[in-house]
């Protein structure tokens, strides 16, 4: 499933460049985080690294965007192919 950053954020920018898929972007009031090509760092590491390095640990599970290991799997391979 993607993440998703709730309203407790701070848009201090930690996350955003933690994201190896460049998936957190900056918003209007709280930075958001694109679905279709958030990964949950599966490819990349272990965990998601926007969690571990957020001060106010404001990222969540998304319940509107739950995928299983192989569909966030199938994704990475897609998303790194195109590049």
């Amino acid at each position: 499933m993607s993440l998703l950053i709730t309203d407790e954020c701070i848009a201090c920018d930690a996350c955003r460049d933690e994201c190896p898929n460049e998936a957190i972007e900056e918003a209007d009031p709280i930075y958001i985080i694109d679905p279709d090509i958030c990964t949950e760092c599966v490819g990349h590491y272990d965990e998601p690294s926007c969690i571990a390095v957020c001060p106010v640990e404001c990222i969540i599970a998304d319940p509107d965007n739950v995928e299983t290991m192989a569909e966030l799997k199938l994704k990475f391979e897609q998303l790194t192919k195109e590049e």
